[in-house]
C-alpha cells in the first residue's frame, strides 16, 4: 500500500537520505553522447532526481542501435535522439529540466557546451577529437567529468571499472587517449570507465556491440556521478 511519505524517489532517499536528494534536484549534469552508454546514464540519472539534464547528440535513432540503445525502438527510428530523451524524461520526471543540444560538437565548437552550469560532465561520445578537448576543457575549467573509452567488442561487463586514464588496459580507445596526456603533459586525474577485457577481433572496421556491456558501462558511470554530487 502506497502512504503520503512514498514518492517517486522515495526508495533511493531511504538509501541516501532527504538532504542528498535535495543536493541530487539542484545539480546539472551534461551528457555528451546519448547512445549505448550514454543512454544508460541518462537513464539512471533521470530516475535518479538530478534536476537538470543537458543532452548532447546530433544523431538520429537507428535500426542498428536497437541491440543496445535503451531508446532504440521500431516506434522511434528516424527520430533525433534528444527529441526521443526529451519526451521519456519528462514521462519519468517532469521535475527534470532537460536541455537539448542537437549539434555534432568538435574542438571547434566545443565552448557552446559550457555556456550552461555544469555541475558534472559525462563524455559518452567515440569522436576521439573531442574526447581530447573535454579532457583539458574541463580540467582548465576545474569541472568534474568522466569520460568513457570503449565497450565496443568486449561480451563481459565485469571487467568494466572506474579508474584513472593512466591505469587503463587492453582499451584502444584508453591507448590513444594515455599518449595524448603523456604528450600534453597532463598531470591531473583523468578518471574514466574503462574495460580489461581483451577486446574480441572481429576483423570489422565498425566495432561489435552487446545490450549488456554498454548498459553496464553507463550505469556504473551514473552510480559514480550520483555519489560524486552527494559528497
Amino acid at each position: 500500500m502506497i502512504t503520503k511519505e512514498q514518492h517517486k524517489f522515495s526508495r533511493l532517499e531511504k538509501v541516501i537520505g532527504k538532504d542528498n536528494l535535495n543536493k541530487l534536484k539542484n545539480k546539472s549534469v551534461l551528457i555528451l553522447g546519448c547512445g549505448g552508454v550514454g543512454g544508460y546514464t541518462c537513464e539512471a540519472l533521470a530516475r535518479s532526481g538530478i534536476g537538470t539534464l543537458i543532452l548532447v547528440d546530433f544523431d538520429k535513432v537507428d535500426e542498428s542501435n536497437i541491440n543496445r540503445q535503451i531508446i532504440a525502438l521500431d516506434s522511434t527510428i528516424g527520430k533525433l535522439k534528444v527529441d526521443v530523451w526529451e519526451e521519456r524524461i519528462n514521462d519519468i520526471n517532469k521535475e527534470c529540466k532537460v536541455i537539448k543540444i542537437d549539434k555534432f560538437i568538435e574542438p571547434d565548437n566545443i565552448n557552446e557546451l559550457f555556456d550552461y552550469e555544469i555541475n558534472y560532465l559525462i563524455d559518452a561520445c567515440d569522436y576521439i577529437p573531442t574526447k581530447k578537448e573535454i579532457i583539458k576543457e574541463c580540467l582548465n575549467r576545474k569541472i568534474k567529468f568522466i569520460s568513457s573509452m570503449g565497450t565496443g567488442n568486449k561480451l563481459d561487463p565485469s571487467k568494466l571499472e572506474i579508474v584513472d586514464l593512466r591505469k587503463t588496459v587492453n582499451d584502444p580507445i584508453a591507448r590513444i587517449m594515455r599518449k595524448f596526456i603523456k604528450d600534453e603533459r597532463i598531470t591531473s586525474k583523468v578518471t574514466v570507465l574503462s574495460s580489461t577485457e581483451v577486446p574480441i577481433k572481429t576483423g570489422e572496421t565498425t566495432p561489435g556491440s552487446t545490450a549488456f556491456v554498454p548498459s553496464s558501462a553507463g550505469l556504473l558511470i551514473a552510480s559514480y556521478v550520483v555519489k560524486e554530487l552527494v559528497k
